[in-house]
């Protein structure tokens, strides 16, 4: 099964050999691609965390800050206004995205792109992202994965026809990125800009009360 941890092991075996080749000339050498290697194992740390079992809630698609809360067009899938919440996830940041939503995965698709600083406005339509429908008993609900200026390689474990649950891990991206969810315009928000959340833990919204 995909994992944080499977993703590190390239990472950690290329550092390893390094630690090792210049630990055989210079011990002092090897300090450095030691404290790579700790980072990397920081890095893709993958914590278990409580998920909120109220159907009623909707939870952050990932760790990071809140950088943006509106109503924009979702131009990709649904071609629709929604409620849009973005999360900054920095290289400090557990990377590992959760599906804010129970529902299936109707459709997945990966955009090639450049890669922006994951702050800048326009990487909405510039930067690599992987796409995530997914359909639900309130609605459809669009997920982007986006890759930053470090980020170089979306990772995707999850497929079309993918039944998730909520806080279900269906992916991560390397190194720093963003991470938006688009919900119908009637879902109540939860979170402001400059709000730290943990992905599939805080709950960033609701479904609308009609929609029960």
């Amino acid at each position: 099964m995909p994992s944080a941890h499977k993703e590190s092991r390239p990472f950690l075996i290329f550092v390893g050999l390094i630690i090792v080749i210049t630990g055989y000339f210079f011990w002092w050498l090897a300090l450095i691609p030691i404290l790579l290697f700790i980072y990397v194992l920081y890095f893709f740390r993958d914590p278990e965390r409580i998920i909120s079992s109220d159907p009623q809630d909707i939870v952050s698609p990932a760790d990071g800050k809140i950088i943006a809360v509106d109503e924009i067009v979702e131009d990709y899938f649904t071609k629709q206004k929604m409620k849009r919440v973005a999360v900054f996830l920095s290289v400090f940041d557990v990377h590992v995205n959760r599906s804010p939503v129970e529902g299936k995965v109707l459709k997945s698709h990966h955009h090639a792109g450049e890669f922006l600083d994951a702050r800048n406005p326009e990487i909405d339509v510039k930067n690599e992202a992987q796409n995530w429908l997914i359909e639900t008993s309130h609605g459809m609900v669009v997920v982007r994965q986006i890759a930053g200026l470090i980020a170089r390689r979306i990772v995707a474990w999850s497929q079309e026809g993918d039944v998730l649950t909520k806080g279900h891990r269906f992916g991560m991206i390397r190194f720093g990125s963003r991470t938006d969810v688009f919900l119908p315009l009637d879902c109540e928000i939860h979170v402001q800009v400059g709000q730290r959340v943990e992905g599939g833990s805080t709950v960033i919204a609701q479904w609308a009360k009609a929609s029960q």
